[in-house]
């Protein structure tokens, strides 16, 4: 392998764990890191990026079986071997059942371990490239709520593959909630998906130089793949600025997608549907967080939420979609 075989040992005897780092850093180009708490690997695993994970199976405060359990819910496509001294039939079943790629009973010779991280590398990594790229999203709105009406249940789709989610609100909008008013709304909106909110106070947004350069600013931080921002087809003004701001601020994202705004308009034209039949009542959730002890307008009002994507569902697939006009949809080359 042309790179070195990045592998992670889980194993409390300090000895075993010496034996296994030296033997692979040794007899084969490996980086090895080995950890004595199980409770710390998945952060581990976050920051190192091991082609394959060697644990044993009784360890101290979590056993390898929960601990394979949480690495597959993380990262499944990463190869597991347990080596455990105990060679019972029982605990064999059991790790194979929890995912394991290969039961080894120690003491395992040198060639034989050499042997199995080898091969598990690339498996590992071969998994690792058919994985589809996770994406990041900037939502970008001009008031509090537009994001969340737009494309709601897209975000919550986006969160719910694992992809990283922002949300960047402009200004705290027209409603007198004050800043703080807005933040409570939209932190928790943003929460309910595991989406992080950035909200902004620009003072107008017909200011293009303050505007563009707020929004590069979120870019710069985020570094987004896929943008969704206001439609230029809306009749509030302050939605047609962030739109023609986002344009100028995002030419680096692949993906540009303009969602339908609760001010579009009928030149609103899109030629996406996205199905968010799984995510319709995380979206409605999402926006009872907005104007919820004040006169709520029509668009935030659940039975027109739905009815509103169950109409755009006739152009789409499955029970309920979010339109959206495509400006710009590239893909990676690596």
């Amino acid at each position: 392998m042309s790179e070195p075989i990045r592998v992670i040992v889980v194993e409390d005897d300090a000895d075993v764990a010496l034996y296994t780092k030296t033997v692979l850093e040794k007899r084969e180009l490996c980086t090895v890191l080995t950890i004595g708490d199980p409770r710390v690997v998945i952060q581990a695993v976050s920051d190192f990026d091991p082609d394959v994970l060697i644990t044993d199976i009784e360890l101290p405060g979590m056993s390898g079986l929960d601990l394979m359990t949480q690495l597959r819910e993380l990262r499944p496509h990463i190869p597991v071997l347990v080596m455990t001294a105990h060679a019972s039939l029982d605990y064999a079943v059991t790790a194979l059942r929890n995912q394991a790629d290969e039961f080894l009973t120690k003491p395992v010779s040198s060639a034989d371990l050499v042997a199995h991280v080898t091969r598990l590398a690339e498996v590992g990594r071969e998994r690792a490239a058919a994985v589809p790229e996770r994406q990041v999203v900037l939502a970008i709105g001009a008031h509090p709520d537009d994001v969340e009406v737009g494309v709601g249940g897209i975000l919550a789709a986006h969160a719910a593959a694992g992809d990283s989610v922002t949300i960047l609100t402009l200004s705290r909008g027209l409603r007198d909630t004050g800043i703080q008013g807005a933040w409570n709304d939209g932190s928790a909106a943003a929460a309910l998906i595991g989406a992080r909110l950035i909200l902004e106070d620009v003072a107008a947004l017909g200011d293009a130089e303050a505007t563009t350069s707020t929004i590069r600013k979120a870019v710069a931080e985020v570094q987004p793949t896929t943008v969704y921002v206001h439609s230029r087809n809306e009749s509030n003004q302050d939605h047609r600025a962030a739109h023609e701001a986002a344009l100028v601020a995002t030419a680096s994202a692949r993906t540009i997608a303009c969602y339908q705004g609760s001010a579009a308009t009928v030149d609103f034209r899109p030629n996406r549907f996205v199905t968010i039949d799984d995510f319709v009542g995380t979206k409605l959730e999402m926006l009872s967080y907005f104007a919820s002890d004040g006169n709520r307008p029509e668009y935030l009002e659940a039975d027109f939420v739905v009815a509103t994507a169950r109409a755009w569902s006739r152009y789409g697939e499955g029970q309920h979609c979010e339109p959206l006009e495509i400006l710009r949809d590239s893909v990676a080359v690596s």
